[in-house]
């Protein structure tokens, strides 16, 4: 927290030390509007700090991410700003002028930064985008030739509290589809099942002829939330097993659904979450389905692709060609297909594949947001994927 107070003082600081000796026209109401804009912002950082986020309730936590977000959205462009300053005062150091182009241009870069943040928190988290995806898988049975799947990922319907609002959209969106089958990749709250409650009439009106499968993700298993007791823990996942339930969705754990076309079928392999430290490890593909080098079609629910990394990609024994996964959000962030989720996770956003395509992934955006209440891009997905025979 030192760091930071430190670092706000130094921008404002600099900011405040240009405004003494270069603005001439009301100087005093420019200084005084940076000096008590910057004691507020900074009482943003302090209230996001010391808000709990472990325990308590929901609200406390959505508290805490606007605070942060608030904070964020003016110090990132101020940052900017001071940079592209600094940078026009470079050639002062050998005698020659400031370049005030790039003062200009760090202004508008900086007011640009922040109207997309406030946008992408109050408009395009709102937003919905239809993605349509065609699979082609060899092998696939004959009946299956065309069969349509809507994949969904990441609702946090804790983000929301009790506004059904967006969820409603949402489900009124896949339905509108018509898909063949709907499939939920996980992350359906952010720390505790209580969250969910409100949602659970509105997700129950999910339907497609051939059902509504889900996996958990790893913000299901209570794992950030500081339970007073391991069987408060217990109770809260039990909680969310009927929740499911009562929504009429096929919760797997570490377990095998059929989809079934007369003779044809296709094998649904849903893990719980393989996590990466320091959470657990809650999922078995082998315990999921016993002979993955059998010659049946499989689709693979795991939450973090980086699962189809590690155990799946590369891997021509494992007999799994598509495998479905969210968990990365992009970051929230997606600019002209360009994502800071990159630097993390090589497969954040879309479809892959390894040689010769024998294993494929979709890695859904997802529709919710967690940590920062905001979507820059990354526009929440709906993706339909279309199963094709490879000829």
């Amino acid at each position: 927290m030192l760091c930071l107070l430190l670092f706000n003082a130094a921008i404002d600081w600099y900011v405040m030390r240009q405004i003494t000796h270069r603005v001439k026209a009301h100087r005093r109401l420019w200084w005084n509007i940076e000096l008590y804009s910057a004691i507020a912002i900074t009482l943003l950082l302090v209230g996001a700090i010391i808000v709990p986020a472990g325990k308590g309730a929901d609200i406390m936590l959505e508290a805490k991410t606007w605070l942060l977000f608030g904070y964020l959205s003016v110090y990132i462009p101020k940052f900017l700003a001071v940079v592209f300053d600094l940078l026009a005062s470079i050639p002062r150091l050998f005698g020659h002028r400031r370049i005030k182009a790039l003062t200009v241009a760090g202004i508008v870069i900086a007011t640009a930064s922040f109207l997309a943040m406030w946008w992408g928190a109050l408009i395009n988290r709102f937003n919905l985008q239809t993605t349509e995806v065609t699979v082609e898988i060899a092998d696939l049975p004959p009946a299956f030739d065309g069969y349509r799947i809507v994949q969904i990922s990441d609702m946090h319907t804790g983000t929301y509290d009790t506004d059904t609002t967006f969820i409603s959209r949402l489900v009124d969106s896949v339905n509108a589809i018509g898909a063949d089958a709907i499939m939920f990749t996980g992350d359906i709250v952010n720390r505790e099942t209580s969250e969910l409650m409100p949602f659970t009439g509105t997700l129950s009106r999910l339907k497609a002829p051939d059902g509504v499968f889900a996996i958990l993700g790893n913000h299901d298993y209570g794992d950030y939330y500081a339970w007073d007791t391991p069987a408060d823990k217990v109770a809260n996942m039990q909680k969310l097993y009927d929740a499911y339930g009562a929504m009429g969705c096929r919760l797997l754990r570490n377990e095998t659904a059929w989809l079934r076309r007369g003779n044809d079928s296709i094998a649904v392999i849903g893990v719980e979450n393989i996590g990466e430290p320091p959470f657990p490890v809650y999922g078995s593909l082998t315990k999921s389905y016993l002979d993955l080098s059998d010659p049946v079609s499989k689709i693979l629910l795991t939450h973090n692709p980086s699962h189809w990394v590690d155990s799946i990609s590369g891997h021509d024994e494992v007999r799994v060609p598509l495998t479905l996964s969210g968990h990365t959000h992009a970051m929230q962030i997606e600019v002209a297909g360009v994502s800071p989720a990159a630097m993390r996770y090589p497969t954040w956003g879309g479809l892959y594949a390894d040689t010769d395509s024998l294993h494929q992934l979709y890695v859904n955006i997802g529709t919710g947001t967690v940590g920062m209440p905001m979507r820059l891009g990354a526009t929440p997905e709906i993706t339909v994927l279309t199963l094709r025979r490879r000829r």
